[in-house]
């Protein structure tokens, strides 16, 4: 992956795109800066879980999971499905799923410790 190069030559629009794609990037960012919610994307990965087992997984209330839940949701991060009385969460697209792989192996990959 080759990431871009801003230079002086660049033209408005290009930029512009670029500043608009910046955006974009840095509320996915924040969306999962928070350790619950990235704890709770860190289960989803796995597949669809109920917010009770996500409660149980985390070890937090369910007010606290419904919180960064709806958080996750806002930001389209997270898909529920409601069955009846018990809602599920998934992940909407596989760009949590490919970042949490980057931060696990930067930060939980003991062959990165040092």
């Amino acid at each position: 992956m080759i990431l871009p190069v801003i230079t002086e030559n660049m033209s408005d629009d290009e930029l512009d795109a670029l500043v608009d794609k910046a955006t974009n990037a840095s509320a996915f960012l924040k969306a999962i800066s928070h350790e619950g919610r990235l704890m709770i994307l860190c289960h989803l990965v796995s597949g669809e879980k109920t917010v009770t087992e996500l409660e149980d997984l985390i070890s937090a209330r369910q007010a606290a999971v419904s919180q960064q839940l709806s958080r996750l949701r806002l930001e389209g991060l997270v898909i529920p499905r409601r069955d009846g009385k018990t809602i599920y969460y998934r992940l909407a697209d596989d760009k949590p799923k490919r970042v949490l792989e980057v931060v696990y192996d930067l930060f939980c990959n003991s062959k990165n410790e040092a």
